[in-house]
C-alpha cells in the first residue's frame, strides 16, 4: 500500500537543538574544540565603554568564518543562509526561534575591524585547529576554471625567445641568432583566423586601381585622353610678297 506523510505544522514543545547536531558534524567540532573566549580579550580595546551592547566578536567572527567555509560573499546571503541550517545556529549559539543578527549590522561591524586583526584572530583559531587535528597538511586540493579574455585577436602576437642567461666566453665571433619560438599566445586555428583577417583587410585598405572596382561601388569604364599634335606652322599663313 502507498504511504503519504502528513504535515500538521504543529509547534513543538520539547526539542533541544544540540541533539540535532551530530557529533562528527564540522561546526560542533569547531564549537567544542576550538576556544573562542580570546576574542573577547582581543577586541576589547575597539569598543567603547557606554553606548548599546553591540554584536557579540565572537558571534561577528564566527559568521565571518561561516561565510568562508561556506563559500558565501553577501552578509545577506550569509545570515540568511545560517538560519536555515540546524548546526550553524547551535555553532553561532542562536535558537532556533531566535532572531540572527540584521545583515546590516554585520557588514557595519566589518568595518569597525582593520585587516591586521583579521589575519592575527584568525591565525590564533588556526593554530588552535591544528593543535586540536581538525587540520592536516598531508592533502591538497587544487581547483581551476577557463575564462575567456577579454582581448582583442589583432593583438596577438608569437612569443619571442628570451635572451641567453649565465656566464658565456667572449669571442670575436657574432653571436647567434636564436630561432624563433614556436610557443605562441593563441591556438592554432585562431592565428589562422587571424591571419586571414588581416589579409581581407590589407586587400580592402589598399587603393584600387583603374579597372578594379571599389566594394559596393559601381564599375566605370576606363577613359583614353586623345593628344592632338601641335602644327609646326600656322594654320593661315600669310601670302609672300611680291
Amino acid at each position: 500500500m502507498q504511504g503519504k506523510k502528513p504535515f500538521l505544522d504543529k509547534e513543538v514543545v520539547r526539542f533541544r537543538l544540540s541533539e540535532r547536531v551530530p557529533p562528527h558534524n564540522l561546526y560542533r567540532r569547531l564549537a567544542e574544540l576550538v576556544n573562542w573566549d580570546f576574542l573577547y580579550a582581543e577586541t576589547q580595546a575597539l569598543y567603547s565603554r557606554t553606548g548599546q551592547p553591540s554584536l557579540d566578536p565572537v558571534v561577528f567572527f564566527k559568521l565571518v568564518l561561516v561565510g568562508r567555509l561556506e563559500n558565501l560573499v553577501s552578509d545577506r546571503r550569509l545570515v540568511a543562509h545560517c538560519a536555515l541550517r540546524l548546526d550553524i545556529l547551535w555553532f553561532l549559539g542562536y535558537e532556533v526561534d531566535e532572531e540572527l543578527p540584521w545583515h546590516s549590522t554585520v557588514s557595519r561591524t566589518r568595518q569597525l575591524f582593520l585587516a591586521a586583526v583579521f589575519e592575527r584572530l584568525f591565525d590564533h583559531v588556526f593554530a588552535q585547529c591544528v593543535a586540536r587535528g581538525l587540520v592536516a597538511g598531508d592533502r591538497q586540493a587544487v581547483d581551476s576554471a577557463p575564462v575567456k579574455a577579454n582581448a582583442s585577436l589583432e593583438t596577438v602576437r608569437e612569443k619571442q625567445p628570451a635572451g641567453l642567461t649565465g656566464s658565456r666566453l667572449v669571442t670575436d665571433e657574432p653571436a647567434a641568432v636564436a630561432p624563433a619560438a614556436s610557443v605562441v599566445t593563441a591556438p592554432a586555428h585562431q592565428l589562422r583566423t587571424l591571419a586571414a583577417h588581416q589579409a581581407r583587410l590589407v586587400a580592402h585598405s589598399s587603393a584600387p586601381g583603374p579597372s578594379t572596382p571599389r566594394r559596393g561601388c559601381f564599375a566605370t569604364k576606363p577613359t583614353t585622353a586623345r593628344l592632338t599634335p601641335t602644327r609646326a606652322f600656322p594654320s593661315n599663313p600669310a601670302k609672300p610678297g611680291p
